[in-house]
């Protein structure tokens, strides 16, 4: 029993410090306790094969597919925009928004997407975006409380009951906790929000960050682009690029081509982004991305008898770009040309961009001056702004092989941003399947949720399987199944029930609620210096024990250990989300301490009141 405790104490020191991940330090933890002989090497490693942990995985893959097609950003930003720039109703709708995804995908994944749409909001509404960040991260915790699969606590409390031989929680168990904490936490986080989050003067520094829309706006690539598409009869069908000569002809640059997926099925109108180079045939019915000046565009398609899409027979004017510029496999970058560098006074056209990196120069920003029309004859001056246009991965090798120029921004970064829309009602579908069969126990969870990773991955809302695994968060996973174990240890030691009676020789002579708000205020400590999964990990087999000792329901005190792992908001990084937005919102320790601890103080108490009321004693 020492042992174990000694080794528990010193992992808890060690995620404490947060010098070591956490991960490893769970992983030692576990290591020690088979080479002092707590465990066996099958008890130790029975925590990889628990269905928490496996669930785990297959939600954090389902989610993704939510993210990567984009179905969360777009319901998201649909109801935000409601709100314009009313500053309570903003506040509002980002509460209710972040909870109602976070009831159903990761929390930290809720806050990582919604981030940078509550930012431009803030900024469209002149406030600072700190006044948002922290409720966003808040919020998201209460909406891990809607649903069982909310976050990790959820499940590791479900799954000491089941072990326990009570009955499992439903997927909707916990919604009354996470309606109560949205009534109450809601109010009384836009009173502090507004009273100690209102950093007004990094407004105009948020304004400065471009993201690729705002690229595609700033060099025009919507009012210079004219779609040919290659109809039946058009001299452009069986011709190589090159043959074509366009940039000699017409002066115009073919920046990608559009085809339809070869046996692809028609009700998915599944099309390829690619992108062309001089040995590029084109066949019937490809659409040419074009840019240049209209009268080029237009000279090319009647000498080609091609059909330009945006263009109506009478209009003499040049056309609407109708279509969506995506950025999916093709994207946008600006560099920054070096004052040494050796492309200075050399035209676009002779510095290889295209032969070595396979990339197109699209325009030129030249102080406050945008070059936009014949780029590529333009000499190069020190200190342009050159927009680059190619293959993500392509870009990406700009960043890495090139000292003539810097490269602004993460190409790999904001190639992970962007979504595959046309998978959104695809995700959508995989995901409301998933949670009818979970909530009308139709197969067991863990089974619900691995065919739903597995659609997300077999409907390609995943460019492929490796990009499905990288949604994994494995610290997390590697976490939960190396401290698993920890409550086997603490059984066999008679750890869990030491510390158990401890708690119900002090408490309990008060009553359960009085040692069911002792627990809950331990788990709440613990979880501000510590993990919220790993805290629950440890505090779930004493909530069961000491409920068991006392003779009551474990229930409201498992729900105790869960709730209380999931409402910590003093501390930085006693979550993943409120350590998210630390740093995009400023914050200080002291402001978490001054929003979030009297907000976890008055949560406690409303729990405490709570829970005996939906799970009696």
């Amino acid at each position: 029993m020492l042992i174990t405790l000694a080794i528990l104490l010193v992992a808890i020191g060690f995620f404490i410090s947060g010098k070591i991940r956490s991960d490893l330090v769970a992983l030692c933890a576990l290591i020690f306790l088979v080479l002092f002989g707590i465990l066996t090497p099958t008890e130790a490693l029975s925590g990889f094969s628990n269905p928490i942990v496996i669930m785990m995985i297959g939600l954090f893959v389902v989610g993704g597919g939510i993210f990567r097609t984009g179905l969360a950003n777009v319901v998201s930003r649909k109801i935000l925009n409601l709100a314009g720039t009313n500053q309570t109703k903003l506040f509002i709708f980002i509460i209710l928004i972040t909870s109602s995804i976070g009831a159903f995908v990761s929390n930290t994944g809720t806050v990582a997407m919604l981030m940078p749409i509550v930012v431009g909001l803030a900024v469209g509404a002149n406030v600072s975006p700190s006044r948002f960040l922290m409720p966003l991260a808040f919020a998201s915790s209460f909406g891990a409380m809607l649903t069982l699969i909310g976050t990790a606590p959820n499940l590791v409390i479900d799954g000491v009951l089941r072990d326990a031989g009570f009955k499992g929680l439903s997927f909707f168990s916990f919604l009354p906790i996470g309606l109560i904490s949205i009534m109450v936490g809601g109010p009384v986080l836009f009173i502090l929000s507004r009273l100690f989050l209102n950093k007004d003067e990094d407004v105009d520094d948020v304004k400065k960050s471009k993201s690729l829309k705002d690229l595609a706006n700033e060099y025009q690539l919507h009012q210079n682009l004219v779609r040919v598409q290659a109809v039946r009869g058009s001299a452009l069908i069986g011709q190589m690029l090159r043959d074509l000569e366009l940039p000699q002809k017409y002066n115009l640059n073919v920046l990608e081509l559009r085809r339809r997926a070869a046996g692809s099925n028609p009700l998915l109108k599944m099309v390829t982004q690619n992108q062309v180079g001089p040995d590029t045939i084109i066949l019937e019915n490809d659409v040419l991305y074009l840019s240049g000046l209209f009268e080029q565009v237009r000279l090319f398609v009647a000498d080609t008898r091609s059909f330009m899409i945006d263009m109506n027979e009478k209009d003499e004017n040049p056309p609407t770009f109708g279509g969506k510029i995506r950025f999916d496999e093709i994207g946008i970058v600006e560099l920054v040309v070096l004052f040494d560098s050796q492309l200075i006074g050399q035209p676009v056209k002779a510095c290889g961009f295209r032969e070595k990196y396979k990339v197109n120069i699209l325009g030129i920003r030249r102080q406050k001056d945008y070059i936009l029309q014949d780029v590529k004859d333009e000499k190069i001056h020190a200190g342009d702004v050159l927009l680059a246009q190619g293959k993500w991965s392509d870009i990406a090798r700009l960043k890495n092989e090139a000292s003539e120029w810097v490269v602004v921004g993460e190409p790999q970064v904001e190639a992970s941003k962007v979504t595959f829309d046309e998978k959104a009602p695809i995700a959508a579908a995989i995901m409301i399947a998933m949670v009818a069969l979970m909530a009308f126990n139709v197969v067991p969870a863990v089974v619900a949720v691995l065919l739903a990773a597995i659609g997300m991955v077999l409907t390609k809302c995943f460019r492929n399987v490796e990009e499905a695994y990288k949604t994994i968060n494995w610290e997390v996973v590697v976490l939960i199944g190396a401290m698993l174990p920890m409550s086997i240890a603490f059984e066999k030691t008679g750890t869990a029930v030491l510390i158990s009676e401890t708690l119900v020789a002090n408490l309990g002579s008060y009553g359960p609620m009085v040692l069911m708000a002792g627990i809950y205020l331990a788990t709440s400590i613990l979880t501000m210096f510590i993990s919220n999964t790993a805290t629950a990990v440890l505090f779930a087999p004493i909530a069961m024990h000491s409920a068991m000792e006392f003779g009551v329901s474990p229930y409201p005190f498992l729900f105790a250990v869960c709730v209380a792992a999931n409402m910590c908001f003093a501390s930085p990084f006693s979550t993943p989300p409120n350590a998210l937005v630390l740093s995009a919102g400023r914050y200080s320790f002291m402001d978490y301490v001054k929003v979030g601890l009297p907000l976890q103080i008055i949560m406690g108490i409303v729990m405490v009141l709570v829970l005996p009321l939906l799970w009696p004693f």
